[in-house]
C-alpha cells in the first residue's frame, strides 16, 4: 500500500523517517519530495509498505508530533487528471495563458 506522509519538517532526514515507519513493519520504498534546485524537503513524501504494516503506521503516526510538527499520514490517492486538461476545445485555436501569450 502506498502511504502519503505530509507536514514533514524540512530538517528531517530520510533515516529518521525510515526509523519511525519501520517500527510498524517492512518498508518497500520511500520517496521524499525535494525541491529540484535546493534539494530541501518540500514537506511531503510517499512510503510503500505491505498493507497490514501500512494500516498500523497510519493508525499510529497520523497526528503524531515528529520533529516538532504533527504528521499527516493516510492512504495515497492516485494522480488526478486536471479538469482543464480533459476539456475538449470546440475549435483548434491554441489556449492563451493569463499574459496573452500562446500555449501549445
Amino acid at each position: 500500500m502506498n502511504i502519503y506522509v505530509g507536514n514533514i519538517s524540512r530538517e528531517s532526514t530520510e533515516k529518521e523517517i525510515r526509523e519511525a515507519f519501520e517500527a510498524f513493519g517492512e518498508i518497500i520504498s520511500i520517496n521524499l519530495i525535494r525541491d529540484n534546485y535546493t534539494k530541501v524537503l518540500k514537506g511531503f513524501g510517499f512510503i510503500e509498505m505491505p498493507d497490514e504494516a501500512a494500516e498500523k503506521a497510519i493508525k499510529n503516526l497520523d497526528g503524531q508530533i515528529f520533529n516538532g510538527r504533527p504528521l499527516t499520514v493516510n492512504i495515497a490517492k492516485g494522480k488526478k487528471e486536471s479538469h482543464r486538461d480533459n476539456r475538449e476545445r470546440r475549435d483548434n485555436r491554441p489556449r492563451r495563458d493569463n499574459r496573452g501569450s500562446r500555449r501549445y
